[in-house]
């Protein structure tokens, strides 16, 4: 009788060390989870950032970037050229 009891206990000591108290187990398995998720999205975001910084540079500084976003965007032309645009028919009645 005293060894099944010595033995719950120990058994009920064993799963409190792995489940019991504020973080068990299961919750630093979910910690460890999203601190990887975070560390992934953070690389995401930094390379995202130096994407943009990229072509906020090239906004500022390259004339090639500049005249085709001025044409892209604006709708510029250079002195003698002349823009052409292409509407499509309605086709409701």
């Amino acid at each position: 009788m005293t060894r099944v009891a010595v033995g719950a206990a120990l058994l009920a000591a064993a799963l409190f060390a792995l489940e019991g108290g504020e973080y068990g187990t299961r919750d630093l398995l979910a910690m460890r989870h999203q601190v990887r998720d975070e560390q992934a999205r953070i690389i995401m975001l930094r390379r995202e950032v130096d994407s943009l910084n990229r072509v906020a540079r090239l906004l500022r500084t390259d004339a090639r970037t500049q005249e085709r976003v001025a044409r892209e965007v604006y709708g510029m032309i250079r002195p003698g050229e002349i823009l052409y645009q292409v509407v499509r028919r309605d086709s409701s009645p």
